[in-house]
This record gives C-alpha cells, sequence and structure tokens, in this order.
C-alpha cells in the first residue's frame, strides 16, 4: 500500500514539474504576442501585488500586439510601471483607457540568446525530475532496510518510478522541441 502512494506522489510531482516547465516556456518571448507574456506579471494594486490577468482583460489584436483592458482605469499607472521594470523589453503606450504593447521581430541573436534560456530552463526541469526520483529512490531503500519492503518490491517499484521518470523527461524534450523551434521562427 505505502509502495502504490509512493509512485503515486511521485507521479504528482513528475507532472508539477512539466507545469512548471510549461509555465516558464509561457513567458519567453517569441516575436509574437501572446497574454502569457504578461499575465503573471505582478501590479501593486492598492497596496496588493495582484496578477495582471486578475485586474485587466489582456488581447491580442494582432501577431504583433497586446492590448491590455484594465478593468480599474487608474491602475494603468501601476500597469505600465511593472511592465517597465519587467524584462521584457516592451515599452507600454496608453490612451488613457488601454495600454497597448507592440512586440517586435526579435533579432538573430536574442533569438539564440532565447534557445539558451529555453534549453537551461529544460535542464531545470530535467534536474528537478531526477531530484524527485532520487528521493523515491531513497524512500524505497529506507523501507527495504527497516523491513516494510522486500527486495523484490522495491526493485519493482524502482522500475515503476523509472518508467514515469522516463515518460516526464520526454514530455520536457517534447515541449523543448516545440518552444525551440517557436523562438527560431521568423
Amino acid at each position: 500500500m505505502k509502495v502504490k502512494e509512493l509512485i503515486h506522489q511521485t507521479e504528482e510531482k513528475l507532472k508539477k514539474t512539466i507545469e512548471f516547465v510549461n509555465r516558464n516556456f509561457a513567458e519567453v518571448r517569441t516575436g509574437r504576442a501572446h497574454p502569457a507574456l504578461v499575465e503573471g506579471l505582478h501590479i501593486d494594486y492598492y497596496g496588493t501585488p495582484t496578477m495582471l490577468k486578475q485586474i485587466a482583460q489582456i488581447s491580442v489584436p494582432d501577431a504583433h500586439m497586446l492590448q491590455i483592458s484594465p478593468w480599474d482605469p487608474s491602475a494603468i499607472p501601476e500597469i505600465e510601471k511593472a511592465i517597465l521594470k519587467s524584462n521584457l523589453g516592451l515599452t507600454p503606450s496608453t490612451d488613457g483607457k488601454v495600454i497597448r504593447l507592440t512586440v517586435p521581430a526579435l533579432s538573430k541573436e536574442r533569438r539564440q540568446e532565447l534557445v539558451k534560456l529555453v534549453h537551461k530552463m529544460a535542464e531545470d526541469g530535467r534536474i528537478s525530475i531526477r531530484t524527485i526520483r532520487h528521493e523515491a529512490k531513497e524512500q524505497l531503500e529506507k523501507w527495504q532496510k527497516d523491513k516494510v519492503i522486500t527486495e523484490d518490491d522495491k526493485f519493482r517499484s524502482l522500475d515503476e518510478i523509472q518508467k514515469l521518470v522516463d515518460k516526464y523527461s520526454a514530455k520536457i524534450e517534447e515541449i523543448l522541441k516545440v518552444k525551440e523551434k517557436e523562438v527560431l521562427e521568423f
């Protein structure tokens, strides 16, 4: 019973790692406008750090423009400040009710930098997966040493965990290829 629970917990942690990598990839600018570029920005909204997507509608009128329509127009200066402080390299323009962000095409050098960044993010995900596997392995070895499980149970469980690790590592490679292609597109 304990072993199945450990395997289930391990898979849940692996899923969270994939979600984390996907979230990080979504924040990498590719030359195309996408709401994920800015929706996670934290705005100082009446003294409370609030995510942009909670206080404004973010739309994409065309491939190179984002439009942010705050529900409370008094938040516009704070939204502009947060955009300028972020490392997106975007300059907001406003008409008093709406903020527009033009997403310029990326230079070849910037694309190469972004590919390196995406590879580093993927490697961080792989490291996290290996750490999760290591923790599960240590737990199984402890249980075997304490005679909670047999040696056969330990090896069977380690095989199951390795299959999960291989599956989720392959998912990271898959999303890495997609993101790399997206970044390198002209």
